[in-house]
């Protein structure tokens, strides 16, 4: 079964977690701010349609990030960073045509964000796997993350064309050239580092701030091109699994990992498991109350599941 009801499906008032969830559809301009029965009791109206993320800050303003018209031509395209008080009001804008996906606000009041740049030569050399012929007119473009200060200066930079192992990760033979590694979450890990989701080597990676070398890494295959890489407070790591190019029937799952054994700890799978199923978007988030929340991007479902 399929689930196609728009709206409130079902609250559970004994086992739902008492609060409001952020929603932004991605094929609007409106980012709705959801109460227990589906009302939505605030609305942020934006300039433009979202590219993947959205937050909601402590004070109460929202973190968002627009899709631009310029900029390398791929899904997840950004390119504008902006922050909004509660009434609406812009009170802090960056601009980066390079940017896409996700972005955070860290603890020191910088905001860190994922760009695409063109490789090299003697770069795109290295990259192994892929279907051969399939750069973007002879180019593969690689993720950055850039740290900026409220000014916009950069604070601290990593390039996976200069910083990473490149032999060491090879892309997914089902997957065109035209991106290496693609990432699509960054999250600090403390005040250290980041952990990166990145989809087309189905890896996950803490990234050293100092050393600017992966701390810990893992890849599975079998996540089938994740997204949404989340450090849990007792260092375990969360993920939708979305069981892209894998080489058994195409499934999604929500798994959580021990960091230090690598092994799943926690799964979640649609019942029937095939009823889970979102080949690319989709996200988790580990809420208070020990419930998961689960965005299914493909079918537009936000649902949340006790542990």
């Amino acid at each position: 079964m399929r689930y196609r009801d728009t709206g409130i499906y079902y609250n559970g008032p004994k086992t739902a977690t008492f609060g409001y969830t952020l929603i932004a559809p991605l094929s609007t301009r409106t980012v709705y701010l959801v109460g227990m029965n589906g009302e939505a009791v605030h609305e942020w109206h934006l300039p433009n349609i979202p590219c993947s993320a959205v937050y909601l800050l402590p004070d109460g303003h929202l973190l968002w990030g627009g899709k631009l018209d310029d900029g390398p031509a791929f899904p997840g395209r950004g390119g504008l960073l902006q922050e909004f008080d509660w009434e609406g009001n812009l009170v802090w804008e960056y601009t980066d045509i390079l940017h896409h996906h996700d972005f955070r606000r860290l603890a020191n009041g910088n905001t860190v964000y994922i760009g695409w740049e063109a490789m090299t030569d003697d770069a795109q050399k290295r990259v192994g796997g892929g279907l051969p012929g399939t750069e973007r007119d002879g180019v593969i473009y690689a993720d950055f993350l850039k740290e900026v200060t409220p000014a916009g200066d950069i604070a601290w930079e990593w390039h996976a064309q200069t910083d990473m192992d490149i032999e060491k990760y090879p892309l997914c033979p089902a997957c065109d050239r035209s991106i290496y590694a693609h990432a699509n979450s960054v999250t600090p890990v403390g005040d250290d580092g980041f952990l990166v989701s990145f989809r087309r080597i189905n890896t996950c990676a803490i990234i050293d701030k100092k050393t600017k070398k992966f701390s810990w890494e893992m890849r599975d295959d079998m996540w089938g091109h994740q997204h949404d890489a989340e450090i849990l407070p007792n260092g375990n790591i969360t993920l939708f699994a979305n069981g892209d190019h894998r080489s058994t029937q195409h499934y999604a799952r929500v798994i959580e990992i021990d960091r230090d054994t690598k092994k799943e700890v926690w799964e979640y799978l649609g019942s029937p498991y095939w009823t889970l199923d979102s080949w690319n978007l989709s996200g988790v988030q580990r809420l208070w109350s020990g419930n998961t929340l689960i965005c299914e991007g493909q079918a537009g479902r936000v649902f949340e599941v006790e542990p």
